[in-house]
């Protein structure tokens, strides 16, 4: 019997809390009309930076002080462990302690998103199982990419119903070129949306064509399409995007809360406003600075950024300074 197969029929009795009751204010944009998805993914979720101290220890006491700001801000829940969370550079021990705290300081109302792909479908297994014991709600699984010569549409649903049928949460993709150099296959989107497990993507690739086309293909199953950056949130709400998961979330979380508002009343003007405001200091934070950039924001708007870890360096005095004039000339310092 294969690995995934035995431990998916070990924790079959914890599936009972798969679809953990979570509010259903708002029909995900993304739903079919008259459908209503077995746990409802949209809102706006910030992907948490991983403090660390001076010495380059995580600083789980920095992180428990930005989620108690974080948690007076209506996310529908927050992102532990993906890439603005410096997740390669941590140990196995440190990202389940990581999801255990953030976990703890979380409201049972606020949904826990944990990244737990690894390169391998068993290291996958293993550690979204681990994921589960710490706390997380759903498991948030980036592409296998170190041999993306051979991650064929075949080879990915495969690993991704493999790890669908043995984790004992739910499974949201991960698509996320810049960093991987692979792009999810929309056939492959449209074959996963169809496992029971596997309920949704974020994709942060920013091709509002292919965004569209995930949520036509997947329209008849339970299945919720996030968009992975704040620069895109409006143009990926207008073709059927459920939600987004926003690195800049770290920084301004109420005015993505905000457009996320205005986009389901409908509000399209004043969402087009804000959202303009918003994609030049997204592009800061994430394409023009990254994580360096997102963490010196952060510092600007109370919360504790402080340093990445290596090879990850900080930024010049000239690129701070360029950050800043980014927030200033949108409104934002």
């Amino acid at each position: 019997m294969a690995f995934s197969t035995r431990l998916a029929s070990s924790l079959r009795p914890a599936r009972a809390a798969l679809h953990r009751a979570a509010p259903r204010q708002c029909r995900g944009l993304s739903t079919p009309q008259g459908a209503e998805p077995s746990l409802n993914l949209a809102g706006i979720f910030p992907p948490l930076a991983t403090p660390f101290s001076p010495t380059q220890e995580v600083d789980y006491a920095q992180l428990e002080g930005n989620l108690r700001r974080y948690v007076s801000i209506p996310f529908r829940g927050l992102v532990a462990l993906g890439s603005n969370g410096e997740y390669p550079y941590l140990t196995p021990r440190e990202k389940v302690e990581v999801v255990r705290c953030v976990r703890r300081a979380l409201p049972r109302d606020r949904l826990l998103l944990a990244g737990s792909g690894c390169e391998s479908t068993q290291a996958t297994i293993e550690l979204t199982v681990s994921m589960a014991e710490a706390g997380a709600d759903v498991a948030l699984v980036v592409t296998p990419c170190y041999y993306r010569g051979a991650m064929t549409t075949a080879a990915l649903v495969h690993h991704y119903t493999e790890v669908g049928d043995a984790s004992p949460i739910p499974v949201v993709l991960y698509s996320v070129p810049a960093n991987t150099g692979l792009d999810l296959p929309v056939e492959a989107v449209a074959t996963l949306a169809q496992h029971p497990n596997i309920i949704g993507i974020k994709d942060s690739g920013g091709d509002i064509t292919r965004m569209g086309l995930m949520v036509h293909k997947t329209r008849q199953e339970d299945f919720q399409v996030l968009a992975g950056s704040a620069g895109f949130l409006l143009a990926s709400y207008a073709v059927g995007a459920s939600g987004g998961v926003c690195a800049l979330a770290n920084v301004l979380g109420a005015p993505l809360c905000q457009l996320d508002h205005l986009c389901r009343k409908g509000q399209w003007q004043e969402a087009r406003d804000l959202q303009h405001r918003l994609i030049e200091p997204n592009t800061a934070v994430t394409r023009r600075f990254g994580i360096p950039g997102l963490k010196k924001a952060m510092e600007w708007f109370g919360y504790y950024g402080g340093p990445c870890r290596a090879p990850l360096a900080p930024l010049s005095p000239a690129q701070v300074e360029e950050l800043r004039r980014t927030f200033s000339a949108n409104g934002w310092l």
